[in-house]
Protein backbone atom coordinates (compact mmCIF):
# COMPACT_ATOMS: atom_id res chain seq x y z
CA UNK A 1 0.00 0.00 0.00
CA UNK A 2 2.85 2.44 0.84
CA UNK A 3 4.42 1.86 -2.55
CA UNK A 4 1.11 2.37 -4.36
CA UNK A 5 0.45 5.63 -2.48
CA UNK A 6 4.01 6.82 -3.06
CA UNK A 7 3.79 6.16 -6.81
CA UNK A 8 0.38 7.83 -7.07
CA UNK A 9 1.52 10.96 -5.23
CA UNK A 10 4.54 11.16 -7.53
CA UNK A 11 2.28 10.86 -10.57
CA UNK A 12 0.20 13.77 -9.25
CA UNK A 13 3.26 15.97 -8.92
CA UNK A 14 4.07 15.56 -5.22
CA UNK A 15 7.69 15.80 -4.15
CA UNK A 16 9.05 13.20 -1.75
CA UNK A 17 11.18 14.97 0.86
CA UNK A 18 12.61 11.83 2.39
CA UNK A 19 12.88 8.08 1.96
CA UNK A 20 9.74 5.97 1.89
CA UNK A 21 9.44 3.86 5.02
CA UNK A 22 8.51 0.19 4.84
CA UNK A 23 8.00 -2.29 7.64
CA UNK A 24 8.30 -6.05 7.84
CA UNK A 25 6.00 -7.60 10.43
CA UNK A 26 8.06 -10.81 10.38
CA UNK A 27 10.97 -8.87 11.87
CA UNK A 28 10.69 -5.77 14.05
CA UNK A 29 8.23 -3.07 13.04
CA UNK A 30 9.62 -0.80 15.72
CA UNK A 31 13.16 -1.10 14.38
CA UNK A 32 11.83 -0.47 10.88
CA UNK A 33 10.18 2.71 12.17
CA UNK A 34 13.25 3.90 14.05
CA UNK A 35 15.48 3.30 11.01
CA UNK A 36 13.07 5.36 8.87
CA UNK A 37 12.71 8.07 11.51
CA UNK A 38 16.47 8.65 11.76
CA UNK A 39 16.81 9.40 8.06
CA UNK A 40 13.41 11.04 7.62
CA UNK A 41 13.91 13.81 10.14
CA UNK A 42 17.32 14.59 8.70
CA UNK A 43 15.70 14.93 5.26
CA UNK A 44 12.88 17.12 6.63
CA UNK A 45 15.42 19.37 8.32
CA UNK A 46 17.42 19.73 5.12
CA UNK A 47 14.36 20.31 2.92
CA UNK A 48 12.14 22.47 5.15
CA UNK A 49 14.48 23.73 7.84
CA UNK A 50 12.45 22.13 10.62
CA UNK A 51 14.12 21.02 13.81
CA UNK A 52 13.15 17.85 15.67
CA UNK A 53 12.01 18.72 19.16
CA UNK A 54 13.20 16.93 22.24
CA UNK A 55 9.76 15.47 22.72
CA UNK A 56 7.80 15.18 25.89
CA UNK A 57 9.21 13.20 28.76
CA UNK A 58 5.89 13.02 30.52
CA UNK A 59 4.50 9.68 31.57
CA UNK A 60 1.29 8.35 30.05
CA UNK A 61 0.08 6.84 33.32
CA UNK A 62 0.12 7.43 37.04
CA UNK A 63 0.28 4.64 39.57
CA UNK A 64 -1.17 4.96 43.08
CA UNK A 65 -0.83 2.47 45.90
CA UNK A 66 -4.16 1.84 47.65
CA UNK A 67 -4.47 1.68 51.42
CA UNK A 68 -8.02 0.41 51.58
CA UNK A 69 -9.66 -1.71 48.94
CA UNK A 70 -12.14 -4.55 48.79
CA UNK A 71 -9.95 -7.61 48.03
CA UNK A 72 -12.79 -9.20 46.09
CA UNK A 73 -12.63 -6.31 43.62
CA UNK A 74 -8.87 -6.51 43.01
CA UNK A 75 -8.00 -8.04 39.64
CA UNK A 76 -5.50 -10.87 40.01
CA UNK A 77 -5.25 -11.89 36.36
CA UNK A 78 -8.88 -11.62 35.31
CA UNK A 79 -9.39 -9.70 32.07
CA UNK A 80 -12.76 -8.07 32.73
CA UNK A 81 -15.46 -7.50 35.32
CA UNK A 82 -17.33 -10.49 33.88
CA UNK A 83 -14.34 -12.70 34.55
CA UNK A 84 -13.76 -11.22 38.01
CA UNK A 85 -17.37 -11.74 39.06
CA UNK A 86 -17.62 -15.13 37.33
CA UNK A 87 -20.63 -13.91 35.41
CA UNK A 88 -22.04 -16.59 33.17
CA UNK A 89 -22.54 -15.61 29.60
CA UNK A 90 -20.51 -15.46 26.43
CA UNK A 91 -16.92 -16.55 26.73
CA UNK A 92 -14.68 -14.41 24.56
CA UNK A 93 -11.36 -12.54 24.53
CA UNK A 94 -12.46 -10.43 27.52
CA UNK A 95 -13.83 -13.40 29.41
CA UNK A 96 -11.95 -16.57 28.41
CA UNK A 97 -13.27 -19.92 29.57
CA UNK A 98 -11.13 -21.89 32.06
CA UNK A 99 -11.17 -25.09 30.01
CA UNK A 100 -10.03 -28.26 31.82
CA UNK A 101 -7.13 -30.04 30.18
CA UNK A 102 -8.43 -33.61 29.86
CA UNK A 103 -5.71 -35.10 27.68
CA UNK A 104 -2.15 -33.96 27.03
CA UNK A 105 0.90 -35.72 25.61
CA UNK A 106 4.02 -35.20 23.58
CA UNK A 107 3.69 -36.38 20.00
CA UNK A 108 7.45 -36.39 19.64
CA UNK A 109 10.47 -35.20 21.61
CA UNK A 110 14.12 -35.39 20.64
CA UNK A 111 15.94 -32.82 22.81
CA UNK A 112 15.90 -30.17 20.10
CA UNK A 113 12.17 -30.05 19.48
CA UNK A 114 9.06 -31.46 21.00
CA UNK A 115 5.43 -31.28 19.97
CA UNK A 116 2.56 -31.11 22.44
CA UNK A 117 -0.99 -32.34 21.91
CA UNK A 118 -3.59 -30.83 24.23
CA UNK A 119 -7.31 -31.51 24.49
CA UNK A 120 -9.44 -28.93 26.30
CA UNK A 121 -12.92 -29.77 27.58
CA UNK A 122 -15.60 -27.20 26.59
CA UNK A 123 -18.63 -29.18 27.81
CA UNK A 124 -21.36 -26.92 29.19
CA UNK A 125 -19.34 -23.79 28.34
CA UNK A 126 -21.58 -22.70 25.50
CA UNK A 127 -18.49 -22.40 23.30
CA UNK A 128 -19.01 -23.55 19.74
CA UNK A 129 -16.36 -23.80 17.07
CA UNK A 130 -16.13 -24.69 13.41
CA UNK A 131 -13.48 -26.62 11.58
CA UNK A 132 -10.68 -24.21 10.69
CA UNK A 133 -11.20 -21.84 13.63
CA UNK A 134 -8.43 -20.79 16.02
CA UNK A 135 -8.27 -21.14 19.76
CA UNK A 136 -6.81 -18.28 21.77
CA UNK A 137 -4.78 -19.41 24.78
CA UNK A 138 -3.98 -16.84 27.47
CA UNK A 139 -0.59 -17.72 28.98
CA UNK A 140 1.15 -16.15 31.95
CA UNK A 141 4.75 -15.02 32.16
CA UNK A 142 7.35 -17.48 33.52
CA UNK A 143 7.80 -17.24 37.27
CA UNK A 144 11.56 -16.59 37.07
CA UNK A 145 10.98 -13.62 34.78
CA UNK A 146 8.30 -12.23 37.09
CA UNK A 147 10.66 -12.51 40.06
CA UNK A 148 13.49 -10.78 38.18
CA UNK A 149 11.32 -7.82 37.34
CA UNK A 150 9.95 -7.47 40.86
CA UNK A 151 13.44 -7.52 42.38
CA UNK A 152 15.02 -5.21 39.80
CA UNK A 153 12.31 -2.61 40.39
CA UNK A 154 12.45 -3.05 44.18
CA UNK A 155 8.89 -4.36 44.37
CA UNK A 156 9.46 -7.89 45.67
CA UNK A 157 8.33 -7.00 49.19
CA UNK A 158 5.32 -5.13 47.83
CA UNK A 159 4.24 -7.70 45.28
CA UNK A 160 0.72 -7.99 46.73
CA UNK A 161 0.23 -4.25 47.19
CA UNK A 162 -3.04 -3.14 45.55
CA UNK A 163 -2.51 -0.36 43.02
CA UNK A 164 -4.62 1.85 40.80
CA UNK A 165 -3.47 3.06 37.39
CA UNK A 166 -4.86 6.15 35.70
CA UNK A 167 -4.26 7.45 32.20
CA UNK A 168 -3.09 11.05 32.08
CA UNK A 169 -4.64 11.41 28.63
CA UNK A 170 -7.29 8.72 27.98
CA UNK A 171 -7.70 9.91 24.40
CA UNK A 172 -4.08 8.93 23.64
CA UNK A 173 -3.34 6.11 26.06
CA UNK A 174 -5.81 3.83 27.78
CA UNK A 175 -4.87 1.78 30.82
CA UNK A 176 -3.97 -1.57 29.21
CA UNK A 177 -5.40 -3.80 31.94
CA UNK A 178 -8.19 -3.74 34.53
CA UNK A 179 -7.64 -2.06 37.87
CA UNK A 180 -7.27 -2.15 40.82
CA UNK A 181 -4.64 -4.85 40.66
CA UNK A 182 -1.28 -5.69 42.25
CA UNK A 183 2.34 -5.28 41.21
CA UNK A 184 2.85 -9.03 40.87
CA UNK A 185 -0.28 -9.41 38.77
CA UNK A 186 0.88 -6.71 36.37
CA UNK A 187 4.09 -8.59 35.65
CA UNK A 188 2.65 -12.10 35.74
CA UNK A 189 -0.56 -11.62 33.78
CA UNK A 190 -0.78 -8.28 32.02
CA UNK A 191 2.54 -7.09 30.52
CA UNK A 192 4.57 -9.02 27.95
CA UNK A 193 7.82 -8.91 29.92
CA UNK A 194 9.07 -11.99 28.06
CA UNK A 195 9.25 -10.14 24.74
CA UNK A 196 12.62 -8.91 23.40
CA UNK A 197 13.46 -5.43 24.64
CA UNK A 198 13.04 -2.68 22.06
CA UNK A 199 15.80 -0.17 21.39
CA UNK A 200 13.51 2.71 22.25
CA UNK A 201 12.54 1.23 25.63
CA UNK A 202 16.17 0.47 26.49
CA UNK A 203 17.15 4.04 25.71
CA UNK A 204 14.34 5.44 27.86
CA UNK A 205 15.58 3.44 30.85
CA UNK A 206 19.03 5.04 30.76
CA UNK A 207 18.08 8.00 32.98
CA UNK A 208 17.12 5.59 35.77
CA UNK A 209 20.40 3.68 35.75
CA UNK A 210 21.92 2.84 39.15
CA UNK A 211 25.41 4.00 38.07
CA UNK A 212 27.21 5.84 35.27
CA UNK A 213 28.48 2.66 33.63
CA UNK A 214 24.95 1.27 33.27
CA UNK A 215 23.68 4.65 32.07
CA UNK A 216 26.36 4.90 29.39
CA UNK A 217 25.62 1.40 28.12
CA UNK A 218 21.88 1.97 27.84
CA UNK A 219 22.39 5.33 26.13
CA UNK A 220 24.62 3.66 23.56
CA UNK A 221 22.15 0.82 23.08
CA UNK A 222 19.36 3.31 22.53
CA UNK A 223 21.26 5.47 20.03
CA UNK A 224 23.54 3.00 18.22
CA UNK A 225 21.51 0.64 16.04
CA UNK A 226 24.45 -1.65 15.23
CA UNK A 227 25.49 -1.91 18.89
CA UNK A 228 21.91 -2.67 19.94
CA UNK A 229 21.62 -5.32 17.23
CA UNK A 230 24.84 -7.02 18.33
CA UNK A 231 24.27 -6.92 22.08
CA UNK A 232 20.47 -7.21 22.35
CA UNK A 233 18.70 -7.77 19.05
CA UNK A 234 20.33 -10.97 17.79
CA UNK A 235 20.33 -12.44 21.31
CA UNK A 236 16.62 -11.65 21.80
CA UNK A 237 17.30 -10.27 25.29
CA UNK A 238 14.34 -9.31 27.44
CA UNK A 239 14.29 -5.98 29.24
CA UNK A 240 15.19 -7.56 32.58
CA UNK A 241 18.20 -9.23 30.97
CA UNK A 242 19.34 -5.95 29.42
CA UNK A 243 19.09 -4.17 32.78
CA UNK A 244 21.05 -6.95 34.47
CA UNK A 245 23.69 -6.85 31.75
CA UNK A 246 24.10 -3.09 32.09
CA UNK A 247 24.29 -3.33 35.89
CA UNK A 248 26.88 -6.12 35.73
CA UNK A 249 24.63 -8.73 37.38
CA UNK A 250 25.21 -12.39 36.65
CA UNK A 251 22.36 -14.19 34.81
CA UNK A 252 22.28 -16.74 37.64
CA UNK A 253 22.36 -14.19 40.47
CA UNK A 254 20.03 -14.33 43.42
CA UNK A 255 20.71 -10.69 44.18
CA UNK A 256 19.73 -7.93 41.79
CA UNK A 257 20.87 -4.35 41.37
CA UNK A 258 17.81 -2.18 41.88
CA UNK A 259 16.74 0.37 39.30
CA UNK A 260 14.60 3.41 40.05
CA UNK A 261 12.40 3.00 36.98
CA UNK A 262 8.85 4.14 37.84
CA UNK A 263 6.22 1.49 37.24
CA UNK A 264 4.20 3.96 35.17
CA UNK A 265 7.06 4.08 32.65
CA UNK A 266 7.20 0.30 32.48
CA UNK A 267 3.45 0.15 31.84
CA UNK A 268 3.81 2.68 29.03
CA UNK A 269 6.82 0.97 27.45
CA UNK A 270 5.99 -2.75 27.51
CA UNK A 271 3.08 -4.06 25.41
CA UNK A 272 0.15 -6.00 26.83
CA UNK A 273 0.48 -9.76 27.12
CA UNK A 274 -1.68 -11.15 24.33
CA UNK A 275 -3.29 -14.53 23.73
CA UNK A 276 -1.45 -17.03 21.57
CA UNK A 277 -3.55 -18.39 18.73
CA UNK A 278 -3.39 -21.97 17.46
CA UNK A 279 -5.24 -23.68 14.65
CA UNK A 280 -7.80 -26.03 16.13
CA UNK A 281 -6.80 -29.54 15.09
CA UNK A 282 -10.18 -31.18 15.62
CA UNK A 283 -13.65 -31.13 14.11
CA UNK A 284 -16.84 -30.36 16.08
CA UNK A 285 -18.54 -33.09 14.09
CA UNK A 286 -16.27 -35.62 15.78
CA UNK A 287 -15.38 -33.76 18.99
CA UNK A 288 -18.23 -31.34 19.80
CA UNK A 289 -17.21 -31.04 23.46
CA UNK A 290 -13.48 -30.55 23.16
CA UNK A 291 -10.88 -28.49 21.33
CA UNK A 292 -7.58 -30.02 20.22
CA UNK A 293 -4.29 -28.13 19.92
CA UNK A 294 -1.12 -29.29 18.20
CA UNK A 295 1.93 -27.12 18.83
CA UNK A 296 5.70 -27.44 18.52
CA UNK A 297 7.24 -26.05 21.69
CA UNK A 298 9.30 -22.99 20.82
CA UNK A 299 12.86 -23.21 22.11
CA UNK A 300 15.94 -22.05 20.28
CA UNK A 301 19.41 -20.56 20.67
CA UNK A 302 19.30 -17.27 18.73
CA UNK A 303 23.08 -17.13 18.34
CA UNK A 304 25.84 -19.41 19.55
CA UNK A 305 26.52 -18.89 23.23
CA UNK A 306 23.33 -16.92 23.92
CA UNK A 307 20.66 -18.01 26.37
CA UNK A 308 17.88 -20.10 24.91
CA UNK A 309 14.67 -18.35 23.96
CA UNK A 310 11.48 -20.07 25.10
CA UNK A 311 8.10 -19.32 23.55
CA UNK A 312 5.65 -18.15 26.22
CA UNK A 313 2.53 -19.88 24.91
CA UNK A 314 3.94 -23.24 23.87
CA UNK A 315 6.06 -23.63 26.99
CA UNK A 316 3.00 -22.75 29.06
CA UNK A 317 1.25 -25.64 27.28
CA UNK A 318 4.22 -27.89 28.03
CA UNK A 319 4.01 -26.96 31.71
CA UNK A 320 0.31 -27.80 31.72
CA UNK A 321 1.04 -31.15 30.11
CA UNK A 322 3.69 -31.89 32.74
CA UNK A 323 1.38 -30.81 35.57
CA UNK A 324 -1.47 -33.03 34.38
CA UNK A 325 0.82 -36.02 33.85
CA UNK A 326 3.09 -35.35 36.84
CA UNK A 327 6.21 -35.22 34.63
CA UNK A 328 7.74 -31.93 35.72
CA UNK A 329 11.12 -33.61 36.12
CA UNK A 330 11.38 -33.75 32.32
CA UNK A 331 11.57 -29.95 32.15
CA UNK A 332 14.86 -29.76 33.99
CA UNK A 333 16.28 -32.74 32.14
CA UNK A 334 15.47 -31.21 28.77
CA UNK A 335 17.04 -27.81 29.18
CA UNK A 336 18.61 -25.80 31.99
CA UNK A 337 16.67 -22.60 32.38
CA UNK A 338 13.43 -24.01 30.95
CA UNK A 339 10.60 -21.79 32.20
CA UNK A 340 8.26 -22.79 35.00
CA UNK A 341 4.82 -21.20 35.18
CA UNK A 342 2.33 -20.54 37.93
CA UNK A 343 -0.61 -22.63 36.73
CA UNK A 344 -3.19 -22.15 39.47
CA UNK A 345 -4.63 -19.04 37.86
CA UNK A 346 -6.29 -16.05 39.52
CA UNK A 347 -7.53 -17.05 42.98
CA UNK A 348 -6.55 -20.65 42.16
CA UNK A 349 -9.52 -20.95 39.79
CA UNK A 350 -7.57 -23.04 37.27
CA UNK A 351 -6.72 -25.93 39.58
CA UNK A 352 -9.02 -28.45 41.21
CA UNK A 353 -7.11 -31.29 42.84
CA UNK A 354 -4.96 -32.80 40.10
CA UNK A 355 -7.05 -31.19 37.36
CA UNK A 356 -5.74 -28.09 35.59
CA UNK A 357 -7.50 -25.65 33.30
CA UNK A 358 -6.36 -22.88 30.98
CA UNK A 359 -8.18 -19.74 29.82
CA UNK A 360 -9.25 -20.07 26.18
CA UNK A 361 -11.59 -18.49 23.67
CA UNK A 362 -12.41 -19.21 20.03
CA UNK A 363 -11.57 -16.86 17.18
CA UNK A 364 -13.57 -17.32 14.01
CA UNK A 365 -11.76 -17.98 10.76
CA UNK A 366 -12.56 -17.97 7.05
CA UNK A 367 -10.38 -21.05 6.63
CA UNK A 368 -13.27 -23.32 5.70
CA UNK A 369 -14.00 -26.51 3.82
CA UNK A 370 -16.33 -26.31 0.80
CA UNK A 371 -19.86 -27.18 1.79
CA UNK A 372 -20.20 -29.97 -0.76
CA UNK A 373 -18.01 -33.10 -0.36
CA UNK A 374 -18.08 -33.45 -4.15
CA UNK A 375 -15.55 -30.59 -4.47
CA UNK A 376 -11.90 -31.76 -4.66
CA UNK A 377 -9.58 -30.61 -1.88
CA UNK A 378 -5.79 -30.18 -1.93
CA UNK A 379 -4.11 -29.50 1.42
CA UNK A 380 -0.44 -28.58 1.92
CA UNK A 381 0.81 -28.57 5.50
CA UNK A 382 4.46 -29.14 6.49
CA UNK A 383 5.15 -29.85 10.18
CA UNK A 384 2.46 -28.59 12.56
CA UNK A 385 0.92 -26.90 9.53
CA UNK A 386 -0.97 -30.16 9.26
CA UNK A 387 -2.96 -29.32 12.43
CA UNK A 388 -6.05 -27.71 10.81
CA UNK A 389 -6.09 -30.43 8.14
CA UNK A 390 -6.52 -33.05 10.82
CA UNK A 391 -9.74 -31.22 11.67
CA UNK A 392 -10.68 -31.09 7.98
CA UNK A 393 -10.25 -34.84 7.62
CA UNK A 394 -12.19 -35.54 10.82
CA UNK A 395 -14.97 -33.40 9.40
CA UNK A 396 -15.08 -35.39 6.18
CA UNK A 397 -14.87 -38.74 7.99
CA UNK A 398 -17.80 -37.81 10.25
CA UNK A 399 -19.79 -36.80 7.17
CA UNK A 400 -18.81 -40.04 5.39
CA UNK A 401 -20.02 -42.16 8.31
CA UNK A 402 -23.44 -40.51 8.19
CA UNK A 403 -23.60 -40.79 4.39
CA UNK A 404 -22.82 -44.53 4.46
CA UNK A 405 -25.33 -45.09 7.26
CA UNK A 406 -28.02 -43.40 5.21
CA UNK A 407 -27.14 -44.37 1.62
CA UNK A 408 -25.09 -47.54 1.90
CA UNK A 409 -21.49 -48.48 1.08
CA UNK A 410 -21.42 -46.61 -2.24
CA UNK A 411 -22.37 -43.27 -0.69
CA UNK A 412 -18.96 -41.72 -1.43
CA UNK A 413 -18.86 -42.66 -5.11
CA UNK A 414 -19.36 -39.08 -6.36
CA UNK A 415 -17.19 -37.42 -3.73
CA UNK A 416 -14.27 -35.30 -4.82
CA UNK A 417 -10.68 -36.38 -4.19
CA UNK A 418 -8.90 -35.25 -1.02
CA UNK A 419 -5.11 -34.89 -1.18
CA UNK A 420 -2.85 -34.03 1.74
CA UNK A 421 0.79 -33.14 1.08
CA UNK A 422 2.60 -33.40 4.39
CA UNK A 423 6.27 -32.76 5.08
CA UNK A 424 8.31 -33.73 8.12
CA UNK A 425 11.78 -35.08 8.90
CA UNK A 426 11.38 -38.80 9.51
CA UNK A 427 8.53 -41.32 9.36
CA UNK A 428 9.61 -42.75 12.71
CA UNK A 429 10.08 -39.43 14.47
CA UNK A 430 7.88 -36.40 13.79
CA UNK A 431 5.22 -37.95 11.55
CA UNK A 432 2.24 -36.47 13.39
CA UNK A 433 -0.94 -38.55 13.71
CA UNK A 434 0.42 -41.33 11.49
CA UNK A 435 -2.13 -43.91 12.60
CA UNK A 436 -5.03 -41.51 12.13
CA UNK A 437 -4.21 -40.79 8.47
CA UNK A 438 -4.26 -44.51 7.75
CA UNK A 439 -7.66 -44.83 9.40
CA UNK A 440 -8.99 -41.84 7.44
CA UNK A 441 -7.84 -43.43 4.18
CA UNK A 442 -9.86 -46.55 4.99
CA UNK A 443 -13.01 -44.71 6.05
CA UNK A 444 -12.98 -42.42 3.01
CA UNK A 445 -12.87 -45.36 0.58
CA UNK A 446 -9.81 -44.24 -1.34
CA UNK A 447 -11.02 -40.66 -1.83
CA UNK A 448 -8.28 -39.48 0.52
CA UNK A 449 -4.61 -39.73 -0.49
CA UNK A 450 -1.69 -38.99 1.80
CA UNK A 451 1.55 -37.73 0.19
CA UNK A 452 4.46 -37.74 2.63
CA UNK A 453 7.74 -35.94 2.10
CA UNK A 454 10.49 -36.97 4.54
CA UNK A 455 13.52 -34.70 4.44
CA UNK A 456 15.79 -36.70 6.76
CA UNK A 457 14.75 -40.32 6.28
CA UNK A 458 17.74 -42.54 7.10
CA UNK A 459 19.34 -44.06 4.03
CA UNK A 460 17.06 -42.22 1.60
CA UNK A 461 17.38 -38.99 -0.40
CA UNK A 462 15.73 -35.85 0.94
CA UNK A 463 12.20 -35.30 -0.32
CA UNK A 464 10.23 -32.08 0.02
CA UNK A 465 6.57 -31.25 -0.46
CA UNK A 466 7.19 -29.20 -3.61
CA UNK A 467 8.77 -32.24 -5.29
CA UNK A 468 5.66 -34.31 -4.64
CA UNK A 469 3.46 -31.51 -5.92
CA UNK A 470 5.41 -31.45 -9.18
CA UNK A 471 5.08 -35.21 -9.54
CA UNK A 472 1.31 -34.99 -9.04
CA UNK A 473 1.03 -31.74 -10.98
CA UNK A 474 -1.19 -32.95 -13.82
CA UNK A 475 -3.71 -34.66 -11.59
CA UNK A 476 -3.75 -31.87 -8.98
CA UNK A 477 -4.09 -29.26 -11.73
CA UNK A 478 -7.10 -31.07 -13.15
CA UNK A 479 -8.71 -31.31 -9.71
CA UNK A 480 -8.25 -27.60 -9.06
CA UNK A 481 -8.89 -26.13 -12.51
CA UNK A 482 -11.20 -28.51 -14.33
CA UNK A 483 -13.15 -29.64 -11.28
CA UNK A 484 -13.03 -26.28 -9.47
CA UNK A 485 -11.30 -27.68 -6.42
CA UNK A 486 -10.04 -25.87 -3.32
CA UNK A 487 -6.36 -25.56 -2.36
CA UNK A 488 -5.25 -24.90 1.22
CA UNK A 489 -1.72 -24.01 2.35
CA UNK A 490 -0.82 -23.75 6.02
Amino acid sequence: MARILDNRLTELGAKRVGPRGEGDDDKSMEEDYLAWKDTMFEAVHKELGWEEGAGSDAADFEVHELDQVDEAKVYLGELSARALNATRGVYDAKNPYPAPLINAKELFEDGERNCVFAEFDITDSGIRYQTGDHVGLWPVNPSDEVERFLHILGLADKRHQPIDVKSLDPALAKVPFPVPTTYETVFRHYLDISAPASRQTVGQCAKYAPNEQARAMLEKLGSDKAYYHEEVGVKCLRLSEVLMLAAGDSPKTTGYTQWSIPVDRIIGAIPRLQPRYYSISSSPKMYPNSIHVTAVVLKYEPVEGANHVFGVGTNYLLNLKNAVNNTFDKVNKREEGAPIYHLDGPRAKYKKGTQYAAPVHVRRSNFRLPTSPKVPIVMIGPGTGVAPFRGFLQDRVALARKAKEKNGPDALADWGTIDLFYGCRRSTWDFLYKDEWEQFEKELDGKFRMHCAFSREEGKPKVYVQQLLREEGDRIGKALVDNKGYAYIW
